[in-house]
C-alpha cells in the first residue's frame, strides 16, 4: 500500500508528464506608431497652449509627480516638480504679455514601450512689457512616460547653442 507521500508524489509526476511544454507566450503588439503619433499629438496640443499662453493646458502634459526635472534655458539651473515647473510659465507669460508665436519643427519620437523620448528645434518670439520682440530658437529634448495609457512630459531639457569664443548664447542659431 501506497503511503500519503508517494502517492501525491506520483499523482504530481503524471501531471507534469502531461505538461511538456510550457504555454505560448502571448504575441506582442507593436504599438510604437500609434505612441509615436499620441506624442506628437501631446506636442501640438503644447504649441497650442504655448501660443495661447495657457500655463493650466501646458501643464496638463506633463507628469504631475515631484520626479518632474526640467533643465530650461533660464535660470535656476533646474525645476524639480510640477509646481517649481507651472510657476516658470506663470512667470514667462507675465514678463509677456504682448503677443506670443510660438512654432515646433522637426519633431523626431523613439517609442521603447513605456517610456520614450524626442527631439525638436522650438522658435519663439515674445513681447515683453515694453513690447520689445525676443526671437528664440531653442533645441528641446523630451524625456516621455505613459501613465494610465497617457503619454506625459517627465523629463525636458531645452538648451541654446552658446559662442565658445565669447560664451554668449546664439539665441537665434540656425
Amino acid at each position: 500500500m501506497m503511503n500519503m507521500r508517494a502517492l501525491l508524489c506520483t499523482a504530481l509526476a503524471a501531471g507534469l508528464a502531461g505538461c511538456t511544454s510550457a504555454p505560448a507566450p502571448a504575441p506582442v503588439v507593436d504599438t510604437s506608431a500609434q505612441d509615436q503619433a499620441a506624442i506628437r499629438v501631446l506636442e501640438d496640443k503644447f504649441a497650442a497652449a504655448f501660443n495661447a499662453k495657457d500655463a493650466n493646458a501646458i501643464m496638463a502634459l506633463y507628469s504631475s509627480s515631484d520626479d518632474l526635472v526640467v533643465f530650461d534655458v533660464s535660470p535656476p539651473r533646474q525645476y524639480t516638480g510640477w509646481a517649481a515647473y507651472k510657476k516658470d510659465w506663470e512667470d514667462i507669460f507675465a514678463a509677456n504679455p504682448g503677443p506670443i508665436v510660438f512654432q515646433l519643427d522637426g519633431l523626431e519620437v523613439t517609442v521603447g514601450g513605456n517610456v520614450a523620448y524626442g527631439h525638436s528645434i522650438q522658435t519663439v518670439t515674445m513681447t515683453d512689457k515694453n513690447g520689445k520682440k525676443t526671437n528664440l530658437i531653442v533645441r528641446v529634448t523630451d524625456g516621455y512616460k505613459k501613465v494610465n495609457g497617457q503619454w506625459l512630459i517627465a523629463h525636458e531639457h531645452v538648451s541654446i547653442p552658446v559662442d565658445l569664443a565669447t560664451m554668449k548664447p546664439i539665441p537665434d542659431s540656425k
